[in-house]
């Protein structure tokens, strides 16, 4: 169950995007109250204060939003009784390549956070200390999926972090509904179907460590019906 301070925190984010309309409002708050790693990100201190975070395939910036809330909602003196302090002083950025979402984002952000246009095969990726990658590296072929992997190992500072979180095929039934929810989703901004590519999660593992990156899969708290993995590769 949500914790409801979390849930206030979460409308508080989501209220954001009310100026570019009441689907990116609704959107936003349902996202983050129902995907439970939103919440895992702000309690267990995977990002740091100051860090250069940078979310590659950002959407319309739900996570840059809530980042933003947080800070904003605890200088205040509003916080969810016993979490931790969010992280201070974030440099904000993100790159997505839908138009429309980068239209929401900009709208949401304004001057909190920059939002790129750009596809992630070709965008420059500046150095940073922390990268968000959330369900986005199916959508790419195999070769854009390493290629993206070295590029992100070079640009992370020494003992940044890669938040990424991937399907795992070994999922059986909650694999399928995850592929059936992908396709869906495809299929509703017009991109028809989409061939997606699925590695295992021991693949993902040992491509992550050929980079360099030390890894570890925490559990989030929340149940949720998809196979969706949480993996955490910090450069050594």
């Amino acid at each position: 169950m949500t914790d409801p301070e979390f849930e206030r925190l979460c409308s508080v984010a989501a209220a954001r995007f009310t100026p570019a309309g009441s689907y990116g409002q609704r959107f936003a708050r349902g996202k983050l109250v129902n995907d439970p790693v939103f919440a895992h990100l702000l309690r267990d201190g995977l990002i740091p204060d100051h860090a250069r975070l940078l979310d590659l395939g950002c959407g319309q910036g739900c996570l840059l939003a809530l980042l933003v809330a947080a800070g904003e909602q605890y200088r205040a003196g509003v916080w969810p009784v016993g979490w931790p302090r969010p992280p201070a002083g974030l440099r904000l950025r993100g790159i997505e390549l839908r138009a429309k979402d980068v239209a929401r984002a900009k709208s949401a952000l304004r001057e909190d956070a920059e939002v790129e246009f750009a596809d992630l095969r070709t965008a420059r990726l500046p150095a940073s200390d922390v990268i968000v990658l959330m369900d986005v590296l199916h959508y790419l072929e195999p070769a854009a999926q390493d290629s993206i992997l070295a590029r992100i190992a070079e640009t992370l500072t020494p003992q940044g972090v890669l938040l990424m979180r991937v399907g795992d095929p070994s999922a059986r039934f909650a694999a399928a509904l995850s592929w059936l929810v992908d396709q869906t989703v495809a299929v509703a901004r017009g991109q028809g179907l989409h061939r997606f590519h699925r590695r295992s999660m021991a693949r993902w593992l040992a491509a992550l460590e050929s980079h360099g990156l030390a890894v570890s899969t925490p559990q989030t708290d929340g149940v949720t019906p998809f196979a969706n993995m949480l993996i955490v590769a910090r450069k050594q």
